[in-house]
């Protein structure tokens, strides 16, 4: 899954899916920590893991860690957390 992060926002939140210039898509977030040591990445998963109710060592990030645009990979059976994530997302 693709991520949009802002670091050292105002608060933690999750925002709307952003149009990528290739067509794709990415989930936006917004986290208060600062962009070091892993801590807006570690905010991410946390943030993450809590809003759609899974264990944080099934999140990680495994692409652009030190950078803006990134990737998360989501551990565990993909036809349940297909489902699950599109519930969330009906939900919002």
């Amino acid at each position: 899954m693709r991520l949009k992060v802002t670091p050292k926002a105002a608060s933690d939140r999750i925002g709307g899916v952003e149009p990528q210039a290739d067509g794709g898509a990415a989930l936006k977030i917004a986290v208060t920590a600062a962009p070091e040591n892993g801590k807006a990445n570690a905010a991410v998963v946390r943030l993450l893991a809590r809003e759609w109710r899974l264990p944080r060592t099934a999140l990680s990030v495994t692409a652009g860690a030190a950078g803006r645009k990134k990737t998360l990979t989501i551990a565990g059976d993909a036809g349940s957390l297909l489902a699950d994530l599109e519930a969330w997302r009906a939900g919002r």
